[in-house]
């Protein structure tokens, strides 16, 4: 009977949950913005490296394929909104056209990587996929001469905000006594495009790609012997994964309206790559969790330990940068002892991992 009972209310509390999260997410800037702007634009960055997370998961969750030279898409596409958003070359393209275009540049880059890679697991793939981010970095810091492609060292800037039915992003705009700083308002445009990049990878997990993904995973030998074209499907993880991270790319590029070749450096793809780890390799809510803790800790710590270390020793003797890479450091060891398939694990990643009591 109570069982009966709590099927019933199953729906009803689902639904009440639903309301509860949406409700706190529409309503989190605004509180966020109490205490302070900084906040507001740390869950926007926040955001956007779950996205990033999103789309290295595919690769390295879903596919299997160890992917360090990630941040190479996001560098492709915010450098296609800003070339086609900015006064570099005189072209002021709406958002709506850019970002499928850096999508779609992301896309065959990251076919590109995948096609000379296909042999190649493991070790191997991932010293070539870091060479791969690398040269990209290395190319956008030196195409300004002869022909100024990417200006060099010094980026590009006064990048074109987004505009939306007639609403700049980079103003403020005021609804009755609300206030919608461009934090605000592209807080809620970053969460509608999570919403969507989220719902789109949980269908690509249960659909038959997902399902031949995981078989590569585990063993692709096996994978091709019950018919499953392996290439096709490894360059297909190697796109999907790439324009996830143009579409961030071209978002980071509207929202801090400035770029250069340092904001895409091999320690942002170490991060990123970290992320998925941390939450659980394969499990979409576990890389989100991941991406969240990854992005907050770090700031919690830079406001809170000089002033704790002031009010303690009259001095900071510890930088915060330093802390926050020696506990970043610590925490990816601890995890990989106690918990290496992360702190949400799949079910899949779970049981591979798992030792048998009789072992």
């Amino acid at each position: 009977m109570n069982a009966l009972i709590s099927l019933k209310q199953r729906p009803h509390a689902k639904w009440i949950g639903i309301v509860l999260i949406a409700g706190s997410l529409l309503a989190l800037p605004f509180v966020l913005a109490s205490v302070g702007t900084a906040w507001v634009r740390i869950t926007n960055l926040a955001i956007l490296y779950i996205l990033l997370s999103l789309g290295l998961n595919i690769v390295v969750g879903f596919a299997g394929l160890l992917d360090l030279g990630y941040i190479a898409f996001y560098a492709v596409g915010a450098y296609v909104y800003a070339l086609l958003a900015s006064p570099h070359f005189g072209l002021h393209w709406p958002w709506w056209a850019i970002l499928p275009i850096g999508a779609a540049v992301a896309c065959l880059f990251g076919v590109l990587l995948g096609t000379p890679t296909l042999k190649l697991r493991g070790d191997y793939l991932a010293i070539v996929t870091l060479g791969f981010g690398e040269i990209i970095r290395i190319f956008l810091n030196n195409l300004s001469d002869p022909f100024n492609l990417t200006n060099g060292p010094n980026g590009i800037t006064t990048i074109d905000p987004v505009r939306f039915f007639g609403i700049d992003f980079g103003t403020v705009s005021r609804v009755g006594a609300l206030a919608f700083s461009s934090t605000i308002k592209y807080y809620y445009f970053l969460l509608a495009v999570l919403i969507v990049v989220i719902a789109v990878n949980l269908r690509l997990q249960d659909s038959r790609i997902g399902r031949a993904w995981e078989a590569i995973r585990e063993d692709e030998l096996a994978a091709r012997a019950m018919g499953i074209n392996t290439r096709n499907m490894k360059l297909l993880a190697f796109a999907m994964g790439a324009s996830f991270g143009g579409v961030a790319g071209g978002m980071f590029s509207a929202i801090q309206a400035f770029i250069s070749p340092e904001s895409f450096i091999l320690t942002e793809s170490v991060m990123v790559l970290s992320m998925v780890v941390l939450g659980g390799m394969g499990n979409i809510w576990g890389v989100v969790l991941g991406a969240v803790l990854l992005s907050f800790v770090p700031e919690v710590l830079r406001y809170t330990v000089t002033p704790l270390q002031m009010k303690l020793f009259g001095r900071a003797i510890v930088d915060p940068e330093v802390l926050r890479m020696l506990l970043f450091g610590l925490a990816m060891v601890v995890m990989m002892i106690f918990r290496p398939a992360g702190l949400l694990p799949s079910a899949v990643r779970k049981r591979e991992l798992a030792v048998p009591k009789n072992a």
